[in-house]
């Protein structure tokens, strides 16, 4: 499968090597430009290319930058995906700790329903909780006990379960976490949020969580 990926930080830079490992065909792209990225490309067989190039011809495209970075990626970086194409949001809302602040999600719209807003195309949330570490080196053959399990959010029933997969095929048990809209559940500050849990106790957490925002999770 083609898959593109716009960012090349922890989350970006580990699904490069996770995803070439297991024989898909990606293209990466960070803001610096691919020259930056010859490292990386040499690595993992991936193929560095600049933003506005990383979508095309891709059935799955995953964009993993700051949300304050969000508003500035190109017009149409995301023209070029297949007809059919799938997209991954795995970001974050860190507004103390790095984005300022971003009125819509403080006043509580989910954070990839703003970034499904600005993009223009309906996203799936995944990816978001789990230390880069751990979705590089913890993956575990489906059905193995106490498998990491992780959260997807989204409204498509087919892209969700096409993220659900290749959640699968990465190593982890993929828990469906309902809509965009309730993908808050999976936010930074959430019971599930950074924990390793099984899938039922990622149920657990997700049904645990509060909308209401911890103060260190506020501008």
């Amino acid at each position: 499968m083609k898959i593109g990926i716009i960012g090349a930080g922890n989350i970006g830079g580990t699904l490069t090597r996770r995803l070439t490992q297991l024989g898909h065909e990606v293209t990466v792209a960070n803001s610096r430009g691919p020259e930056t990225l010859t490292e990386l490309a040499h690595e993992t067989g991936a193929t560095a290319v600049k933003f506005n190039e990383a979508a095309n011809g891709a059935s799955i495209v995953i964009v993993t930058i700051p949300e304050k970075n969000v508003p500035q990626l190109p017009t149409g970086v995301l023209a070029g995906a297949a007809d059919d194409a799938v997209f991954i949001d795995t970001g974050n809302y860190y507004p103390q700790q790095r984005d300022g602040l971003i009125a819509e999600i403080e006043s509580g719209v989910a954070e990839s329903r703003w970034v499904s807003q600005l993009l223009g195309v309906p996203v799936i949330k995944a990816f978001n909780g789990i230390q880069a570490p751990h979705l590089l080196d913890k993956g575990l053959p489906e059905g193995t006990p106490q498998r990491i399990a992780l959260p997807v959010a989204g409204d498509d029933a087919r892209a969700k379960k096409i993220v659900m997969d290749l959640v699968n095929e990465l190593g982890f048990d993929p828990v469906d976490a309902g809509s965009l809209d309730e993908s808050w559940r999976q936010q930074p500050g959430s019971p599930v949020y950074g924990r390793d849990f099984d899938a039922e106790g990622v149920r657990r957490a997700l049904s645990e969580a509060s909308p209401v925002r911890a103060p260190e999770w506020k501008a």
